[in-house]
C-alpha cells in the first residue's frame, strides 16, 4: 500500500472512467529522465518493490509503482469483469500522463506479468523496453488451465497450475481471508521445493490453508515486513483474487480476439528475468515461450533463487535494470 509503505512518495489519483489508484511516484533526476513503471504480482502491492523503489530512485532514476486494481490504496471492484487487461492498460497510461512521463521502462512480476505483456499489446509507444520478471511475455488469448495442467503434468511430473482452480471459487477467498498466515506463507514459500507439494498439485493449496498451516518466514523476509504487508492486506483477498478469475472465466477474450495477428507478440526490447528454484512459473518454460514472441531478447536465470527475485536477489536484479535502462538509451541516442 503506497500511502502506508511510502508516505512520503505516495499518491491518490482518479482516472477518466472513475477508477481511483494509489501508486508510488518519484520523478527522475537524470538528464536521460529514465523511468521505471513496477507492476506487482499476486498477493501483495507495490510493496513487493521495495527494495526497487528506494535503490532506483537513490539512483537518479524515476520510479512509479502503483498498488494495481484490487489492492492497497487502489480500488477493489468485486465484480471479475472489473479486470480487463485492456482498461488496466490504459489506466496506466493515465498515470504516466498525470506523471508527465513519456515513456518507460515497464517492469512485472508475477500477474504484474500479464499486465505488462498487455502493455506491449495497447500501450506500446509509452514503452521503451519491458523486463518481465519471474513470467514472460503471454501472448494473448485464451487461458486454459486444465490444458496447461494436463502439460505440465506430462513434463515434469506435476500441475504447475493445480492451485488455479481453487483461486477461481468464493471459497478460496474466505479460506485466505480465514487464515491470512497461512496464506503468506503458502506463497511466500522458505523453501521453494515446498511448491511442488503445497502449491501445485490439484487441492493441495486449498488443503494447506483450510488447515491453518504456518511455516516459518523466509530470510529474506523480516517480521516487521510481514506485519507491514500483513496491514496492507487487511482488505481481504477478493480483489487480488479477481486477476485469476478474470483469467479463467474469459473476461479479456473479446478484447484479445480482435488483435491483429502481427501485434500479437513483443517487438520491444525484453530482458527477462527468471530462476532455477521457481518450481510454479519455470525458468525453461518461460524462457522457451518468450523466446518465441520476443525477438530482442536477452535472458537472466538466478541458479540458486526462488520466485521472488526482487525480494531474494535486489542487488543483483537493481544491477540489471540499470544496466539494461543504460542499452536502451545509449540505442535511443545511436
Amino acid at each position: 500500500m503506497a500511502s502506508l509503505a511510502f508516505p512520503s512518495f505516495a499518491k491518490r489519483a482518479t482516472l477518466s472512467d472513475g477508477t481511483s489508484y494509489g501508486y508510488v511516484a518519484h520523478p527522475s533526476s537524470k538528464a536521460d529522465g529514465m523511468t521505471f513503471l513496477l507492476l506487482h504480482g499476486y498477493p501483495s502491492s507495490c510493496y513487493d518493490w521495495r527494495h526497487q523503489i528506494k535503490s532506483l530512485s537513490a539512483a537518479g532514476c524515476g520510479v512509479i509503482a502503483p498498488d494495481l486494481l484490487g489492492y492497497g490504496d487502489t480500488d477493489k471492484p468485486a465484480d471479475p469483469t472489473s479486470y480487463r487487461l485492456k482498461s488496466m492498460s490504459i489506466h496506466m497510461a493515465e498515470i504516466l500522463d498525470i506523471e508527465k512521463v513519456q515513456r518507460c521502462v515497464a517492469v512485472g512480476h508475477d500477474w504484474g506479468c500479464g499486465l505488462l505483456s498487455r502493455l506491449v499489446t495497447y500501450i506500446p509507444d509509452r514503452l521503451m523496453g519491458i523486463v518481465p520478471i519471474s513470467v514472460g511475455y503471454i501472448q494473448p488469448g485464451p487461458v486454459d488451465v486444465d490444458a496447461i495442467n494436463a502439460y505440465t503434468e506430462s513434463l515434469v511430473g506435476y500441475p504447475t497450475y493445480g492451485y488455479w482452480p481453487w483461486h477461481n471459487t468464493d471459497d478460496a477467498v474466505k479460506d485466505c481471508d480465514e487464515h491470512p498466515a497461512s496464506a503468506f506463507t503458502l506463497i511466500y514459500a522458505a523453501n521453494p521445493e515446498d511448491w511442488k507439494v503445497n502449491m501445485a498439485p490439484l487441492g493441495a493449496a486449498a488443503e494447506y490453508v483450510k488447515a491453518g498451516r504456518i511455516d516459518p518466514l523466509p530470510s529474506w523476509y523480516t517480521l516487521e515486513e510481514y506485519t507491514l504487508r500483513d496491514r496492507i492486506l487487511a482488505q481481504g483477498h477478493r480483489g487480488p483474487l479477481n486477476w485469476y478469475k478474470a483469467a479463467m472465466r474469459g473476461v479479456n477474450n473479446v478484447d484479445e480476439a480482435e488483435i491483429p495477428d502481427a501485434d500479437r507478440g513483443c517487438h520491444l526490447p525484453t530482458l527477462l528475468v527468471v530462476s532455477e528454484k521457481d518450481y510454479i512459473t519455470r525458468a525453461d518454460m518461460n524462457i522457451a515461450t518468450t523466446k518465441e514472441y520476443a525477438p530482442d531478447l536477452r535472458v537472466k536465470n538466478f541458479a540458486d533463487c526462488g520466485h521472488w527475485i526482487q525480494l531474494e536477489r535486489p542487488d543483483e536484479l537493481h544491477q540489471l535494470l540499470e544496466e539494461f535502462a543504460l542499452e536502451l538509451v545509449d540505442r535511443k541516442d545511436s
